[in-house]
């Protein structure tokens, strides 16, 4: 399973600012800290867990957690997808409805079949409107 990593910020003490340099200091922490785009916007659902397991020699089951906060039934979290590390599509998984009122959601994959010099594998969620993107899940392949 994947670990995640959490960093934390922590406060700098602020240094003593003279009226030119002041100027530049406020725009770069403002471009800094602006999010890129604000949370209705987000383009690309998030796979937030993995679980997988075994099925026969080779052959690999998987739950997928997928987050999609803007979940709407015009444009929803419809897929996912899990990859070798080189970006190779193992098994892929279609979904037909939107998720709206179960957030965030839990969908299975039976059988995928991994060629067995594979040990890692990557879980992506698409978007209906913008594809695969958003956050991923690296998956050790229990046994391997």
């Amino acid at each position: 399973m994947a670990s995640s990593a959490v960093s934390e910020m922590r406060p700098m003490p602020a240094p003593v600012l003279n009226a030119p340099r002041f100027g530049f200091v406020v725009v770069s922490l403002v471009i800094l800290t602006s999010p890129a785009y604000s949370q209705s916007e987000q383009r690309f659902p998030d796979v937030v867990r993995v679980k997988v397991e075994v099925a026969e020699s080779g052959v690999f089951n998987f739950d997928v957690t997928v987050s999609s906060p803007y979940d709407t039934p015009s444009r929803y979290a419809d897929g996912f997808r899990v990859s070798t590390m080189e970006g190779k599509v193992l098994g892929e998984r279609k979904l037909m409805h939107d998720h709206q009122t179960e957030q965030p959601f839990t969908r299975d994959l039976y059988s995928v079949k991994i060629p067995e010099g594979i040990k890692k594998v990557v879980v992506q969620a698409r978007d209906q409107k913008y594809g695969y993107g958003g956050k991923t899940v690296e998956v050790m392949l229990p046994g391997r």
